[in-house]
Protein backbone atom coordinates (compact mmCIF):
# COMPACT_ATOMS: atom_id res chain seq x y z
CA UNK A 1 0.00 0.00 0.00
CA UNK A 2 1.12 3.58 -0.55
CA UNK A 3 0.42 7.08 -1.78
CA UNK A 4 0.24 6.78 -5.52
CA UNK A 5 -0.30 8.74 -8.71
CA UNK A 6 -3.64 7.46 -9.98
CA UNK A 7 -4.26 10.05 -12.66
CA UNK A 8 -2.13 12.16 -14.96
CA UNK A 9 -2.74 14.80 -17.59
CA UNK A 10 -0.94 17.55 -19.45
CA UNK A 11 -1.56 20.47 -21.74
CA UNK A 12 1.07 21.11 -24.38
CA UNK A 13 0.28 24.20 -26.49
CA UNK A 14 0.06 23.66 -30.22
CA UNK A 15 1.82 26.90 -31.18
CA UNK A 16 5.44 26.07 -32.06
CA UNK A 17 8.14 28.73 -32.02
CA UNK A 18 11.38 27.54 -33.59
CA UNK A 19 14.88 28.93 -33.11
CA UNK A 20 14.64 30.56 -36.53
CA UNK A 21 11.87 32.78 -35.19
CA UNK A 22 14.49 34.59 -33.08
CA UNK A 23 16.78 35.49 -35.97
CA UNK A 24 15.42 39.04 -36.20
CA UNK A 25 15.53 39.78 -32.46
CA UNK A 26 17.85 42.50 -31.17
CA UNK A 27 19.77 40.75 -28.39
CA UNK A 28 21.87 42.62 -25.83
CA UNK A 29 24.10 41.73 -22.91
CA UNK A 30 22.94 42.57 -19.40
CA UNK A 31 24.92 45.85 -19.54
CA UNK A 32 23.12 46.85 -22.74
CA UNK A 33 26.05 46.17 -25.06
CA UNK A 34 25.60 44.28 -28.32
CA UNK A 35 26.86 40.77 -28.86
CA UNK A 36 29.98 40.23 -30.93
CA UNK A 37 28.26 37.58 -33.04
CA UNK A 38 25.32 37.66 -35.43
CA UNK A 39 22.07 36.05 -34.37
CA UNK A 40 22.61 32.88 -36.38
CA UNK A 41 25.80 32.19 -34.41
CA UNK A 42 24.12 33.10 -31.09
CA UNK A 43 21.27 30.71 -31.86
CA UNK A 44 23.62 27.94 -32.95
CA UNK A 45 25.57 28.19 -29.69
CA UNK A 46 22.34 28.35 -27.71
CA UNK A 47 21.11 25.12 -29.31
CA UNK A 48 24.43 23.37 -28.61
CA UNK A 49 24.26 24.24 -24.91
CA UNK A 50 20.57 23.93 -24.07
CA UNK A 51 19.45 21.33 -26.63
CA UNK A 52 16.41 23.47 -27.45
CA UNK A 53 15.36 23.72 -31.10
CA UNK A 54 11.75 24.79 -30.53
CA UNK A 55 9.30 25.61 -27.75
CA UNK A 56 5.55 25.95 -27.24
CA UNK A 57 3.55 29.08 -26.48
CA UNK A 58 -0.03 29.19 -25.22
CA UNK A 59 -2.72 30.70 -27.42
CA UNK A 60 -3.39 34.36 -26.70
CA UNK A 61 -6.86 33.60 -25.34
CA UNK A 62 -5.56 31.28 -22.61
CA UNK A 63 -4.05 32.17 -19.26
CA UNK A 64 -2.01 29.97 -16.91
CA UNK A 65 -5.11 28.96 -14.93
CA UNK A 66 -6.84 27.96 -18.17
CA UNK A 67 -4.12 25.56 -19.28
CA UNK A 68 -3.82 24.29 -15.69
CA UNK A 69 -7.52 23.45 -15.83
CA UNK A 70 -7.12 21.58 -19.13
CA UNK A 71 -4.37 19.39 -17.65
CA UNK A 72 -6.37 18.91 -14.45
CA UNK A 73 -9.45 17.70 -16.33
CA UNK A 74 -7.34 15.11 -18.16
CA UNK A 75 -5.89 13.86 -14.86
CA UNK A 76 -9.37 13.58 -13.35
CA UNK A 77 -10.63 11.68 -16.38
CA UNK A 78 -7.57 9.39 -16.32
CA UNK A 79 -8.16 8.54 -12.65
CA UNK A 80 -11.89 8.03 -13.22
CA UNK A 81 -12.78 9.84 -10.01
CA UNK A 82 -15.59 12.10 -8.91
CA UNK A 83 -13.92 15.52 -8.77
CA UNK A 84 -16.13 16.44 -5.81
CA UNK A 85 -14.09 13.95 -3.74
CA UNK A 86 -10.89 15.99 -4.07
CA UNK A 87 -9.62 17.27 -0.73
CA UNK A 88 -6.95 19.61 -2.09
CA UNK A 89 -6.11 21.41 -5.30
CA UNK A 90 -2.53 22.67 -5.22
CA UNK A 91 -1.30 24.73 -8.17
CA UNK A 92 2.42 25.37 -8.50
CA UNK A 93 3.35 28.40 -10.60
CA UNK A 94 5.55 31.48 -10.27
CA UNK A 95 3.99 34.36 -12.20
CA UNK A 96 0.23 33.99 -11.89
CA UNK A 97 -2.18 34.66 -14.72
CA UNK A 98 -0.39 36.97 -17.12
CA UNK A 99 -2.88 37.79 -19.83
CA UNK A 100 -1.40 38.11 -23.31
CA UNK A 101 -0.16 41.66 -23.90
CA UNK A 102 -0.51 42.61 -20.23
CA UNK A 103 2.27 44.02 -18.05
CA UNK A 104 0.71 42.81 -14.82
CA UNK A 105 0.53 39.44 -13.13
CA UNK A 106 -2.85 38.52 -11.66
CA UNK A 107 -2.84 36.27 -8.57
CA UNK A 108 -6.11 37.24 -6.87
CA UNK A 109 -8.03 35.03 -6.64
CA UNK A 110 -5.44 32.26 -6.51
CA UNK A 111 -4.89 30.16 -9.60
CA UNK A 112 -6.03 27.12 -7.62
CA UNK A 113 -9.35 28.84 -6.89
CA UNK A 114 -9.69 29.66 -10.59
CA UNK A 115 -9.00 26.05 -11.50
CA UNK A 116 -11.62 24.89 -9.00
CA UNK A 117 -14.07 27.36 -10.50
CA UNK A 118 -13.24 26.28 -14.06
CA UNK A 119 -13.83 22.65 -13.09
CA UNK A 120 -17.06 23.67 -11.34
CA UNK A 121 -16.20 21.79 -8.14
CA UNK A 122 -18.87 22.69 -5.59
CA UNK A 123 -17.47 20.97 -2.48
CA UNK A 124 -16.30 23.74 -0.06
CA UNK A 125 -14.12 21.20 1.76
CA UNK A 126 -11.95 20.94 -1.36
CA UNK A 127 -9.19 23.37 -0.38
CA UNK A 128 -7.48 25.26 -3.20
CA UNK A 129 -4.20 27.10 -2.82
CA UNK A 130 -1.10 28.12 -4.78
CA UNK A 131 2.54 27.20 -4.25
CA UNK A 132 5.38 29.42 -5.45
CA UNK A 133 8.63 27.49 -5.18
CA UNK A 134 10.48 28.10 -8.43
CA UNK A 135 10.77 25.33 -11.00
CA UNK A 136 10.61 22.60 -8.28
CA UNK A 137 7.08 23.79 -7.41
CA UNK A 138 5.11 20.83 -8.78
CA UNK A 139 7.34 18.33 -7.02
CA UNK A 140 7.14 20.29 -3.75
CA UNK A 141 3.35 20.35 -4.10
CA UNK A 142 3.48 16.56 -4.48
CA UNK A 143 5.51 16.38 -1.27
CA UNK A 144 2.94 18.53 0.54
CA UNK A 145 0.01 16.47 -0.76
CA UNK A 146 1.81 13.31 0.33
CA UNK A 147 2.16 14.78 3.84
CA UNK A 148 -1.55 15.66 3.97
CA UNK A 149 -2.54 12.12 3.03
CA UNK A 150 -0.07 10.51 5.45
CA UNK A 151 -1.38 12.75 8.24
CA UNK A 152 -4.95 11.62 7.54
CA UNK A 153 -6.29 15.08 6.70
CA UNK A 154 -6.73 14.26 3.02
CA UNK A 155 -7.48 11.20 0.94
CA UNK A 156 -7.17 12.54 -2.58
CA UNK A 157 -5.31 15.56 -4.01
CA UNK A 158 -4.98 17.26 -7.39
CA UNK A 159 -1.46 18.63 -7.94
CA UNK A 160 -0.77 20.91 -10.90
CA UNK A 161 2.27 22.67 -12.35
CA UNK A 162 1.48 25.36 -14.91
CA UNK A 163 3.28 28.35 -16.39
CA UNK A 164 3.15 30.77 -19.31
CA UNK A 165 6.76 31.94 -19.24
CA UNK A 166 6.53 33.33 -22.78
CA UNK A 167 4.72 36.31 -21.26
CA UNK A 168 7.45 37.25 -18.78
CA UNK A 169 10.49 37.01 -21.06
CA UNK A 170 12.62 39.90 -22.31
CA UNK A 171 12.75 39.79 -26.15
CA UNK A 172 16.19 41.43 -25.96
CA UNK A 173 17.65 38.72 -23.71
CA UNK A 174 18.96 35.59 -25.47
CA UNK A 175 17.76 33.58 -22.44
CA UNK A 176 14.23 34.28 -23.68
CA UNK A 177 14.76 31.39 -26.10
CA UNK A 178 14.82 28.94 -23.18
CA UNK A 179 11.32 29.49 -21.89
CA UNK A 180 8.00 27.98 -22.90
CA UNK A 181 4.44 27.37 -21.72
CA UNK A 182 2.67 24.24 -20.52
CA UNK A 183 0.81 22.47 -17.74
CA UNK A 184 0.94 19.06 -16.10
CA UNK A 185 -1.34 17.56 -13.45
CA UNK A 186 -1.56 14.49 -11.24
CA UNK A 187 -4.09 12.92 -8.92
CA UNK A 188 -2.48 11.31 -5.89
CA UNK A 189 -4.23 9.18 -3.28
CA UNK A 190 -3.76 6.25 -0.94
CA UNK A 191 -4.04 2.88 -2.67
CA UNK A 192 -3.62 -0.73 -1.59
CA UNK A 193 -1.80 -1.94 -4.69
CA UNK A 194 1.50 -0.09 -5.10
CA UNK A 195 4.13 1.56 -2.93
CA UNK A 196 3.98 4.95 -4.62
CA UNK A 197 5.98 7.71 -2.90
CA UNK A 198 8.92 6.16 -1.03
CA UNK A 199 11.08 9.11 0.03
CA UNK A 200 11.74 12.75 -0.72
CA UNK A 201 14.26 15.50 -0.01
CA UNK A 202 14.12 19.29 -0.25
CA UNK A 203 16.63 22.08 0.29
CA UNK A 204 16.68 25.87 -0.02
CA UNK A 205 19.94 27.78 -0.49
CA UNK A 206 19.17 31.46 -0.02
CA UNK A 207 22.24 33.51 0.80
CA UNK A 208 23.69 34.80 -2.47
CA UNK A 209 21.87 31.96 -4.28
CA UNK A 210 18.49 33.62 -3.66
CA UNK A 211 19.17 36.08 -6.48
CA UNK A 212 20.42 33.71 -9.16
CA UNK A 213 16.95 33.93 -10.76
CA UNK A 214 15.09 37.22 -10.37
CA UNK A 215 12.81 39.79 -11.98
CA UNK A 216 14.71 42.56 -13.74
CA UNK A 217 14.70 45.23 -16.43
CA UNK A 218 15.10 44.67 -20.15
CA UNK A 219 18.60 44.28 -21.54
CA UNK A 220 17.63 47.02 -24.00
CA UNK A 221 18.60 50.10 -21.99
CA UNK A 222 16.56 52.31 -24.30
CA UNK A 223 13.39 50.48 -23.27
CA UNK A 224 11.61 52.87 -20.89
CA UNK A 225 8.84 50.42 -20.08
CA UNK A 226 8.89 49.77 -16.29
CA UNK A 227 7.89 46.16 -16.93
CA UNK A 228 10.07 43.47 -15.31
CA UNK A 229 11.18 40.19 -16.90
CA UNK A 230 12.52 36.85 -15.74
CA UNK A 231 16.32 37.01 -15.50
CA UNK A 232 18.98 34.55 -14.43
CA UNK A 233 22.68 34.12 -13.89
CA UNK A 234 23.15 31.03 -16.02
CA UNK A 235 26.75 30.26 -15.09
CA UNK A 236 26.11 30.46 -11.34
CA UNK A 237 22.97 28.33 -11.68
CA UNK A 238 24.90 25.72 -13.67
CA UNK A 239 27.65 25.46 -11.06
CA UNK A 240 25.15 25.47 -8.20
CA UNK A 241 23.08 22.70 -9.76
CA UNK A 242 26.08 20.47 -10.48
CA UNK A 243 27.30 20.85 -6.90
CA UNK A 244 24.02 20.48 -5.02
CA UNK A 245 21.41 18.55 -7.01
CA UNK A 246 23.33 15.22 -7.17
CA UNK A 247 23.78 15.38 -3.37
CA UNK A 248 20.04 15.85 -2.84
CA UNK A 249 19.30 12.98 -5.22
CA UNK A 250 21.74 10.74 -3.34
CA UNK A 251 20.23 11.67 0.03
CA UNK A 252 16.74 10.91 -1.27
CA UNK A 253 17.78 7.57 -2.72
CA UNK A 254 19.52 6.54 0.49
CA UNK A 255 16.41 7.39 2.51
CA UNK A 256 14.36 5.16 0.21
CA UNK A 257 16.40 2.08 1.09
CA UNK A 258 16.81 1.16 -2.58
CA UNK A 259 20.02 0.74 -4.54
CA UNK A 260 20.92 3.04 -7.42
CA UNK A 261 20.89 -0.01 -9.69
CA UNK A 262 17.15 -0.31 -8.98
CA UNK A 263 16.38 3.01 -10.70
CA UNK A 264 14.67 2.62 -14.06
CA UNK A 265 14.14 6.30 -14.93
CA UNK A 266 15.15 9.73 -13.69
CA UNK A 267 12.65 12.44 -14.57
CA UNK A 268 14.54 15.68 -14.05
CA UNK A 269 13.37 19.24 -14.59
CA UNK A 270 13.94 20.12 -18.24
CA UNK A 271 16.09 23.18 -17.67
CA UNK A 272 19.12 22.78 -19.91
CA UNK A 273 20.11 19.60 -21.72
CA UNK A 274 23.83 19.85 -20.97
CA UNK A 275 23.20 20.76 -17.33
CA UNK A 276 20.75 17.90 -16.81
CA UNK A 277 23.16 15.43 -18.40
CA UNK A 278 25.96 16.70 -16.16
CA UNK A 279 23.76 16.42 -13.03
CA UNK A 280 22.86 12.80 -13.76
CA UNK A 281 26.46 11.96 -14.67
CA UNK A 282 27.68 13.42 -11.39
CA UNK A 283 24.89 11.64 -9.45
CA UNK A 284 26.04 8.27 -10.76
CA UNK A 285 29.62 9.35 -10.21
CA UNK A 286 28.89 9.55 -6.48
CA UNK A 287 28.48 5.77 -6.70
CA UNK A 288 31.50 5.32 -9.00
CA UNK A 289 29.15 4.35 -11.81
CA UNK A 290 28.30 5.56 -15.28
CA UNK A 291 24.73 6.64 -15.98
CA UNK A 292 22.82 3.94 -17.89
CA UNK A 293 21.72 4.72 -21.41
CA UNK A 294 18.16 6.09 -21.65
CA UNK A 295 17.89 6.59 -17.86
CA UNK A 296 16.91 10.24 -18.41
CA UNK A 297 14.14 10.98 -20.94
CA UNK A 298 14.27 14.50 -22.38
CA UNK A 299 11.61 16.79 -23.83
CA UNK A 300 13.49 20.07 -23.76
CA UNK A 301 14.51 19.81 -27.44
CA UNK A 302 10.95 20.38 -28.65
CA UNK A 303 9.09 21.67 -25.59
CA UNK A 304 11.62 24.04 -24.04
CA UNK A 305 11.62 24.93 -20.35
CA UNK A 306 8.10 25.41 -18.97
CA UNK A 307 9.31 25.59 -15.36
CA UNK A 308 6.94 23.77 -12.96
CA UNK A 309 5.25 21.98 -15.87
CA UNK A 310 8.28 20.13 -17.26
CA UNK A 311 8.35 17.15 -14.88
CA UNK A 312 4.60 16.36 -14.73
CA UNK A 313 4.33 16.85 -18.49
CA UNK A 314 7.26 14.49 -19.03
CA UNK A 315 5.68 11.90 -16.74
CA UNK A 316 2.32 12.17 -18.52
CA UNK A 317 3.89 11.71 -21.94
CA UNK A 318 5.72 8.57 -20.84
CA UNK A 319 2.83 6.84 -19.06
CA UNK A 320 0.62 7.52 -22.07
CA UNK A 321 3.22 5.96 -24.41
CA UNK A 322 3.93 9.24 -26.18
CA UNK A 323 7.71 9.13 -25.79
CA UNK A 324 9.40 6.68 -28.11
CA UNK A 325 11.94 4.48 -26.36
CA UNK A 326 10.71 5.24 -22.85
CA UNK A 327 8.15 3.56 -20.62
CA UNK A 328 7.23 3.29 -16.95
CA UNK A 329 5.85 -0.08 -15.94
CA UNK A 330 4.20 -1.26 -12.75
CA UNK A 331 6.87 -1.86 -10.14
CA UNK A 332 9.45 0.42 -11.78
CA UNK A 333 11.47 2.59 -9.42
CA UNK A 334 11.82 6.15 -10.68
CA UNK A 335 13.22 9.39 -9.35
CA UNK A 336 11.87 12.90 -9.83
CA UNK A 337 14.30 15.81 -9.35
CA UNK A 338 14.23 19.56 -9.85
CA UNK A 339 16.15 22.76 -9.22
CA UNK A 340 15.11 26.37 -9.58
CA UNK A 341 14.56 29.84 -8.17
CA UNK A 342 15.05 30.20 -4.47
CA UNK A 343 17.44 28.48 -5.00
CA UNK A 344 15.38 25.37 -4.31
CA UNK A 345 16.17 21.72 -4.90
CA UNK A 346 14.02 18.65 -4.40
CA UNK A 347 13.90 14.97 -5.28
CA UNK A 348 11.50 12.07 -4.84
CA UNK A 349 11.81 8.31 -5.17
CA UNK A 350 8.61 6.72 -6.46
CA UNK A 351 7.61 3.13 -7.19
CA UNK A 352 5.01 2.80 -9.90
Amino acid sequence: MGITITGTGSYIPKEITSNKDFENHDFYNEDGSSFAHQNDIIIEKFKAITGISERRYAQEKYSTSDIASFAAQKAIDYAKIDQETLDYIIVAHNYGDVKYGSNQSDTVPSLASRVKSNLQIKNPSCIAYDLIFGCPGWLEAMIQANAFIKAGIAKRCLVIGAETLSRVTDPHDRDSMIYSDGAGATIIEHTEHTKGIISHATATHAIEEANYIYFGNSNNLEDQNPRKYIKMNGRKIYNFALTNVPKAMKSCLEDSGYDIKDLKKILIHQANEKMDEAIVKRFYGLYDMQAPKDIMPMTINTLGNSSVATVPTLYDLIVNNNMEGHSINKGDLIMFASVGAGMNINAMVYKA
